[in-house]
């Protein structure tokens, strides 16, 4: 199997201490904290009614965003309660969700994907798992036969038995498991306590029952590890070979995130050993056979990530990257952010208040955003930077009729900046992301990123 170029890497420790910068992830541009409140429900039906016209295929996100136990670290909207029934009423609220939204929605169009995230989504039990199941399958036209793509994030602790098999059975065909580290006194320090051995059963079970990909999800630079420690749980990760994995870095924003106040700042690693620990890891991974798709994802050669990103048809929206590119992103669910047509648009961030909001026949839209052309130009940018670590300019200039080096002039004195440190190569026709320059895509998009003067925001840092 052929391996591009672009599917190498290369850790340069001089290049990431001096790039080393807060910055937006880009699961969207503009990116969330640029949405506006001007966009309300009206918005989003006139985006709903209009984009039927393009006959594109269909994206399904529902957050599930209920959790047993607080895992310190977490930054996600989340609700943490041990009271199972609150699922009943929730899973009601998503199927009023859905036929608000598919009164403006042609049922005709199909569901390329669907993704459940959370929140722990196996936090429903089997009957409020069922009847959602049946609610998404009473509104919209599924894909027969294994040919969507539809996955779910998958928590060991929280599945009761059968729960996969009924999943399976639905039509989900990939799972994503977060593991974050196996070290056990890594897992006390974050409240989050979960064996090799119940994580392995459930990959097992997935495999038996025929789902098609497994990603497990890894943190470094948690509290008390060390790159001994991480060596460990890599090594235990890889005995599973799963299809992909996910290595984020943990960004340590108490002031954001209060959850994080219980992690003492001493028990954090220090910059370099957070550093060794990437690079120690990446040299793992690549001995492996694991390739970099970028954003801190990895996947096997013969992976349809991999080999869409060889291809050039890999795309990335709010559930990652993805191989269904073309489609419309509706999202349900308290926080859920849906991408329809031109738009964005995010559901109401609090639970009581999403839930009587759809008690009333309204859509719960708390905020959002039309884009303008220059933000599809600069969103397409950004996208394929981060999908396929180049840029062909004849094609840009022809895609949305502009000359990019005149149009672009603000931005190629940090792209020249960049070149000349290594990060990419440029020349009149192509730009093109080195080895070098892959971990530290994040700051290459942000020579593009319009809106990063005109609203200060707390990122976390590249690396």
């Amino acid at each position: 199997m052929t391996i591009t170029p672009t599917q190498s890497l290369i850790f340069d420790p001089e290049l990431i201490r001096r790039y080393d910068q807060p910055g937006p992830r880009y699961t969207s541009y503009p990116t969330a904290p640029h949405f506006r409140e001007d966009f309300d429900e009206r918005s989003l039906q006139g985006a709903l009614d209009r984009s039927n016209t393009s006959g594109r295929p269909l994206s399904l996100y529902f957050h599930i965003p209920f959790c047993e136990h607080l895992c310190f670290y977490c930054a996600c909207t989340k609700v943490v309660t041990r009271h199972h029934e609150w699922g009943t009423p929730y899973v009601a609220h998503l199927d009023q969700e859905m036929a608000l939204t598919r009164a403006h929605i042609d049922g005709n169009r199909p569901v390329d994907q669907l993704h459940f995230g959370g929140g722990t989504p196996t936090f429903l039990r089997r009957h409020d798992m069922t009847v959602l199941l049946d609610s998404i399958r009473k509104h919209f036209l599924l894909l027969p036969d294994d040919r969507g793509e539809y996955g779910i994030e998958i928590d060991p602790r929280a599945l009761e038995p059968g729960t996969l098999r009924l999943l399976r059975d639905f039509g989900f065909n990939r799972i994503s498991i977060g593991v974050q580290d196996l070290d056990t006194a890594v897992q006390k320090a974050v409240h989050r306590e979960q064996s090799f051995a119940l994580t392995a059963g459930v990959i097992g079970e997935a495999r038996q029952l025929g789902f098609r990909s497994v990603s497990l999800d890894l943190i470094y630079g948690l509290p008390l590890q060390t790159p001994e420690s991480f060596a460990r749980t890599l090594e235990a990760v890889l005995a599973m070979r799963p299809d992909r994995l996910s290595v984020f870095n943990y960004a340590h924003l108490p002031e954001r995130f209060p959850p994080q106040k219980r992690i003492p700042d001493a028990d954090i690693p220090s910059p370099d050993t957070k550093l060794r620990i990437l690079a120690e890891s990446i040299a793992t991974l690549q001995e492996a056979g694991y390739l970099y798709i970028g954003m801190d994802h990895f996947a096997l050669p013969d992976d349809e990530l991999a080999i869409a990103q060889r291809e050039g048809s890999l795309y990335r929206n709010f559930q990652g990257y993805s191989t269904h590119a073309g489609t419309d992103l509706l999202a349900f669910g308290m926080s859920a952010i849906a991408m329809v047509g031109p738009t964005y648009s995010q559901n109401i961030k609090d639970l009581d208040t999403w839930g009587t909001t759809l008690e009333s026949g309204h859509l719960p839209v708390e905020r959002g955003l039309h884009l303008g052309d220059e933000d599809l130009l600069r969103r397409h940018i950004i996208t394929r930077l981060i999908c396929d670590f180049s840029l062909d300019f004849a094609a840009l200039n022809r895609q949305f009729g502009l000359d990019f080096h005149q149009h672009f002039a603000a931005s190629l004195p940090a792209l020249e900046a960049m070149a000349s440190d290594g990060l990419l190569h440029m020349d009149a026709h192509t730009l093109t992301v080195t080895p070098q320059g892959r971990l530290l895509i994040r700051h290459i998009c942000m020579a593009f990123d319009a809106y990063l003067a005109q609203k200060p925001v707390r990122y976390s840092r590249v690396i």
